[in-house]
This record gives C-alpha cells, structure tokens and sequence, in this order.
C-alpha cells in the first residue's frame, strides 16, 4: 500500500521533524535505566535533563515543572483524576467541546460534573462560568482546551484566567493544540497545571508532558519507584524524551518557515461560495468547513483515493466517523455536521500541497454535482 501524497492532519499528528529522528535514534543506541548511577544510566538522565529544559523552553516553564509522561491523555487524566484526589475538588468543569480525553477523565473522578456550553462561535460561554465559579460551593477542578483540536478555534484564555486564577480553584487547561504555536507562558500565568504532546509537534507519538505549579507538585496517577521527581513512576522513555525535546527546539523555526497561516487563507479563499467554515477566532493552521450536501464520510474517501489525507474531526475515536460533538454543541444543525471537513497544516506543509487539496477538492465536487444532477 502506497502513502499517501499529500498529508493534512496535522491536528491529529505532525509528521516526524529530522531533528527529532535524529535524537530518537541516537537515543535508542543508549543501554542502561536512566535511574541507575553508573556511566551507562547518566547517559541517558543527561538525555532527559536536557530535553526537560527544551521542552520548558517552549513552554513558558521552569525545568522542573515539566513532568514527563507517555501520552497527552496520560497527562490529562494525571491532571484531572490526581487533581481531583489532591485538592479534594468537589466538582469538575468542563466545556461541552472538550476532546473525550478530558470528558472521560472528568467522568473517571466520580464527581459532578458541570458543563459549559459552547456559542455559536465555538467559544465557551464566559458568563455560564463566571455563574458557577461565583456560585458553586466546594473545590472546583475547571478543566478547558485552549486550541479546539476540530475547529481550531481559540478560548480566551486571558479572560478564563482572569476568572478562575484568582479564586481558591484549581484551573487545568489542555494546551495540546496551543503548544509551539502560542505563547504559553506557563510559569507566568494563571493555570495551575497544562498538558502537551509530543506528536503533534514533530516528535515520535507515545511522549508527552504535564507541567504543574509547585503547588500541584503532589498531583498523581502513576507512584511507581519515584521517577519524574516522585510525581510520575515507570521508567522514561529516554529516546522518546529526547526526541520530544529536539522538537520543541526545532519546531517553531520550521512551522515559523511554512507560512501555515496564509497557506490556510489560501485554501479558504478557494472554497465554493456555498462553503460554510465554522467557529470564530480560530488557530492559522487548521480550517474546518462544509459544503452542504457533500458528506464527509464520502469526500474523505475520495480525497484519500486521490493520496489527500484530510479528516473530519478528531482522530483519537478508533478510526470511527460520527457526527461531531463540538459542531453539535456550537448549534450546527445534524445535517451539514455530517458534511465537515477539517484540512489542518504544520511544519511540512507546502503551497502545493494546498493546490493539489483544491484541485482534489474540486474533482469531488464535480462528480458529486454530477450524480446528484442525474438523481434529479
């Protein structure tokens, strides 16, 4: 089986950057536990010490808040099922356009749990949860993606920040979507804790990260023998660490070099006229829109054949394609849901690749018009 040509589905995993192959394999050639205080073991804490600085460095955090773990969701569910347990919350807040990794985390706690909803624009309704912080007694855990991983659409995180940070609740926010392409800022800023990936900026899948405030620093899922600073057991995955560092280092030069912003203005000013894209203020990379009457179960299958590698949503549902939840929760009404398209871009991203999507795109809708011209 041939891979495909054109690769679009960057908000689902970015292709694996040279610096971050090259670190992985030089990692792998390494024998030893990093924990082990021969020769062989300090190799490798070097190889984890210094990409824990990189990956702090495009962060906005200090190196020891960074907290190694295997995946995105492991981090998610250390922040909120450890969270939960630590700050003895008494409730989760979630919005209604959050990726399952946090709903099912927040569902994993056995507490209440209390849904924001979404505008019609995709942001969450600021004045829902300003009522329920100002309301709500107890511990509140508020658990918010900064980047929707399907829409690319941007919370306000200042606004959230300004609302949550100062009170006595704990504020986790899902940074995968926002990391290497905005400022986290995260030792300068309100959140109490923030989970990134690994893949989705380069480096191979199976890293991830959660970084914590000092306070948050006895949030736990994993004891095991004590790694990460006691506040995640197992053995590291130095080769995956290290990978996961080169790429934080090299990726904002190289997503900086692929211009995805006006890539992606260009892909949109090519729409038909008849296009709808969703959400308001959304990330450069990532454009998720619908061509009423042309299913995405049916495009997605065209383009594939034509080597396009699109999506249309997330792709961490077991390969199903359903209707989405967050264009359910933003008002779209079922039957132009089941025709989204989501077309996201990154570091290898190039202008023909958005030329060959067009002219793909284009072909699709030919011969749908076609068919639906001699149905009638």
């Amino acid at each position: 089986m041939t891979r495909p040509a054109i690769y679009l589905d960057h908000n689902a995993a970015s292709p694996l950057l040279p610096e971050a192959r090259s670190a992985l394999l030089a990692g792998l050639d390494l024998v030893g536990n990093p924990s082990s205080v021969h020769g062989h073991g300090r190799a490798l804490r070097n190889l984890i010490d210094t990409a824990r600085g990189q990956v702090a460095g495009l962060a906005g955090a200090e190196r020891k808040q960074v907290v190694f773990t295997g995946s995105a969701t492991e981090a998610i569910t250390q922040a909120i099922v450890g969270g939960a347990k630590a700050f003895a919350s008494t409730a989760i807040v979630i919005s209604a356009g959050e990726h399952a990794a946090v709903t099912k985390a927040a569902e994993a706690t056995g507490l209440p749990v209390i849904t924001i909803r979404l505008l019609s624009d995709g942001c969450i309704d600021l004045d829902q949860l300003a009522g329920v912080i100002a309301t709500e007694e107890g511990n509140l855990l508020v658990a918010l993606g900064w980047v929707n991983n399907e829409t690319g659409v941007v919370q306000p995180m200042g606004r959230i920040n300004a609302l949550v940070g100062p009170t006595r609740h704990t504020l986790f926010v899902d940074a995968v979507q926002a990391f290497g392409k905005l400022d986290l800022a995260f030792a300068s800023t309100a959140p109490d804790m923030m989970a990134i990936s690994g893949h989705k900026i380069g480096a191979p899948a199976g890293v991830g990260a959660l970084l914590v405030k000092a306070h948050a620093d006895l949030v736990r899922l994993i004891p095991g023998g004590g790694q990460e600073q006691g506040r995640r057991g197992g053995t590291e995955a130095a080769a995956l660490i290290a990978a996961f560092g080169a790429a934080a280092e090299a990726f904002p030069a190289r997503y900086a070099a692929a211009d995805v912003e006006t890539l992606t203005a260009k892909l949109q000013a090519a729409l038909p006229a008849e296009a709808v894209v969703f959400g308001g203020a959304r990330l450069g990379n990532v454009i998720n829109f619908a061509v009423p009457g042309v299913k995405s179960a049916t495009a997605m299958m065209a383009l594939d054949l034509l080597g396009l590698s699109v999506s249309s949503g997330s792709a961490c549902s077991s390969g199903k394609v359903g209707p989405s939840h967050v264009l359910a929760a933003m008002g779209v009404a079922p039957e132009l849901a089941e025709c989204a398209l989501r077309v996201s871009l990154g570091w290898s991203s190039t202008a023909d690749d958005i030329d060959a999507f067009i002219a793909g795109y284009q072909s699709v809708l030919t011969r749908q018009r076609a068919r639906q011209g001699q149905a009638a």
